[in-house]
């Protein structure tokens, strides 16, 4: 009995977080700054949620998002599935050598390549456009490890055999190698959406105009605009409903992403 209330406590912990979000987003401002604070809003009001979306463009950042971590989640599945593949099953000189070059990349932290690359997308013209806020995301370190990981377990046999049959190189990436990647690639997918849609330093870099920001920024204005104690759960009324699509992401995606993040320990 004494376990079973640890594990409970230990599963609610995270939860708690996200419970406070929750009722936060539904108190009136009084309630919101009361001492001691309520566990659930004594007036439930919608109230915070209708400002929050109509102070700021929030549904127009909302979009910004989806296409900005949509298209970079998108790409990196892609560029690290073939990557990954001529890693895992291909041999040429310096491979080696050049996969953990790309993945030392891994360890440099994003603020030391920032100036870099944003002089390198300004002078592309790519300043302030969706394609210049996801050109850094278009490829990833860390996606090409991972690939390469699950697609050195799949059977050269079955590589082989499908050349001797006369099928190229496409079409056994895609009707013989990704579908056996399916926990791989859920996992890298949540990885990506849920990191490019809270990256918040890049998309301040590069993005000029407010109507290309995506909803970090646009909830970095709105706070801007409710400095006041009085409008604190407007804030919180905004980051939960920019919070809502990388929830809804893992919620559909969850027994695959758990079936991936377990495999992903015992790959060799």
């Amino acid at each position: 009995m004494v376990l079973y209330l640890l594990l409970a406590v230990v599963v609610l912990i995270p939860l708690f977080p996200l419970y406070w979000l929750v009722i936060s987003a539904f108190k009136t401002p009084a309630e919101f700054v009361q001492i001691p604070p309520t566990a659930f809003p004594a007036e439930p009001t919608l109230n915070p949620l209708t400002t929050a979306l109509t102070e700021v463009p929030f549904f127009r950042s909302m979009a910004n998002s989806v296409i900005i971590a949509g298209g970079a989640t998108i790409s990196v599945v892609i560029t690290s599935i073939f990557a990954g593949y001529v890693f895992a099953k291909h041999q040429f000189r310096g491979k080696d050598v050049l996969f953990w070059a790309i993945v030392s990349t891994m360890f440099l932290p994003p603020i030391v390549t920032l100036v870099p690359l944003y002089h390198l997308v300004s002078s592309m013209g790519l300043a302030d456009t969706y394609l210049g806020v996801m050109l850094p995301w278009l490829a990833n370190a860390f996606g090409i490890f991972l690939m390469r990981q699950f697609i050195m377990e799949v059977p050269d046999e079955l590589i082989e055999a499908a050349r001797v049959d006369g099928a190229g190189e496409l079409r056994i990436v895609w009707q013989f190698v990704i579908p056996l990647l399916k926990p791989a690639v859920v996992t890298l997918a949540v990885f990506m959406f849920v990191y490019a849609w809270n990256n918040f330093l890049w998309p301040l870099s590069i993005l000029r105009s407010e109507a290309m920001y995506p909803v970090v920024l646009t909830l970095n204005r709105l706070m801007s605009y409710t400095m006041s104690f009085e409008f604190q759960n407007v804030v919180i009324a905004g980051a939960l409903v920019a919070s809502l699509p990388t929830l809804l992401v893992f919620l559909v995606a969850q027994r695959v992403f758990v079936q991936g993040i377990a495999s992903t320990g015992v790959k060799g």
